[in-house]
């Protein structure tokens, strides 16, 4: 897993934001098996209760279910995941926006600093 969380933020909700990106782009298709929890906490350098919270947050979410001796799996329906992923992507870009505006750049100023950049 090529992730780094930001340390100054709480890890579960970002390693479940991470987690439904990887599902919604097809990086985990529906019914593939997830790493163990143990596997994810190595790879993704956390503690395993960490990725036993996110892993459980997912389930409530939607996102992936538990076949009991046999693991995590990805659910079937991904519009879940991508649903998400789609009310993260607004919530990054309107705190972007706000954190810009704070910095005195007017939204057309931020615009078009996106679309130069």
């Amino acid at each position: 897993m090529n992730w780094k969380p930001d340390k100054n933020k709480p890890i579960c909700p970002q390693l479940c934001e991470h987690m439904s990106v990887l599902i919604a782009s097809g990086e985990y298709n529906p019914h593939d098996k997830l790493p163990s929890v143990r596997d994810m906490a190595i790879s993704a350098g956390v503690n395993p209760n960490t990725v036993q919270r996110a892993y459980e947050t997912l389930e409530q979410q939607g996102l992936i279910y538990t076949m009991r001796g046999s693991g995590r799996f990805v659910a079937e329906d991904v519009s879940v995941s991508k649903q998400s992923v789609k009310t993260l992507r607004f919530e990054k870009t309107e705190e972007y926006f706000s954190q810009m505006e704070a910095l005195g750049f007017s939204k057309d100023d931020t615009k078009n600093y996106v679309k130069e950049w």
